[in-house]
């Protein structure tokens, strides 16, 4: 794989905090283009490594390359212009409750650039057309299902056509049918936008829908034990918990 197709590069990260190891010696590519899935069970640390990721904790040591470029120690305008890169759905979808969806969308356009209002709102329409919610741009996030939430807080984290966006398990608390949707929009977004997806999650379902690889987390070991596509970890792994954890079996099954 050419250095050009590598899109994030993470190297020797290691993230703990009150005197806790939470993680340590994580090394990983996500190449341009791919889904790419960070899993693991309960409490093995997959949401704060996507919060170091996006710069929101600091690592006790590490790299985080974007295109290239480190990601962590920097500041100001080398920051920003960083972070304008990254697009991020929170596992709680965390729109704004006062402000309609095409509101929340408009955000990070107000805040990074200074396009006029009306290219704003035409923008944030298409964002929202793009998810599926042509229509519902004046509605508040009250007036809208779960789904239809997270659908709009990835409109809002496409707004800047990011080339990475990171998804914070975005199937939490949706029943199976809305979950399936989603997971569809996430590969016709990366196939049609070709934005690459980094997603966290332990819903194998959608593990097996849209992850192209993955890296798997485990709470007792501190770190990464198992990487690649999740139909061949589920197949040919020989380490007991990630045969455990893709075929929803005990340990001492395995």
């Amino acid at each position: 794989m050419s250095d050009d197709a590598v899109l994030l590069s993470v190297r020797g990260l290691a993230i703990g905090y009150d005197g806790r190891t939470v993680l340590k010696d994580i090394d990983f590519d996500v190449n341009r283009g791919e889904v790419f899935v960070i899993l693991g069970g309960s409490g093995c640390g997959k949401s704060t490594l996507l919060r170091t990721l996006i710069g929101l904790l600091e690592p006790i040591k590490g790299s985080v390359k974007v295109e290239g470029e480190e990601f962590l120690g920097t500041d100001g305008p080398v920051r920003t212009a960083m972070l304008r890169k990254f697009g991020v759905l929170y596992q709680s979808a965390a729109l704004f409750s006062a402000m309609t969806l095409i509101e929340n969308v408009s955000l990070p356009l107000e805040e990074f650039t200074t396009l006029p209002t009306d290219a704003i709102e035409m923008i944030a329409r298409t964002k929202l057309r793009l998810v599926g919610l042509d229509g519902f741009e004046n509605h508040l996030p009250s007036e809208i299902s779960g789904g239809m939430k997270k659908r709009a807080g990835v409109a809002r984290a496409l707004a800047l056509d990011p080339p990475i966006c990171f998804l914070d398990e975005p199937s939490a608390g949706l029943d199976p049918i809305t979950s399936a949707e989603l997971d569809r929009l996430i590969l016709d977004l990366r196939d049609a936008l070709g934005t690459t997806m980094v997603v966290v999650t332990h819903e194998l379902a959608s593990i097996y829908a849209v992850a192209d690889r993955c890296i798997v987390l485990e709470k007792a070991r501190h770190t990464i034990v198992a990487r690649g596509k999740p139909a061949e970890l589920r197949d040919t792994s020989d380490d007991p918990y990630v045969r455990a954890f893709f075929r929803r079996t005990t340990m001492a099954e395995n």
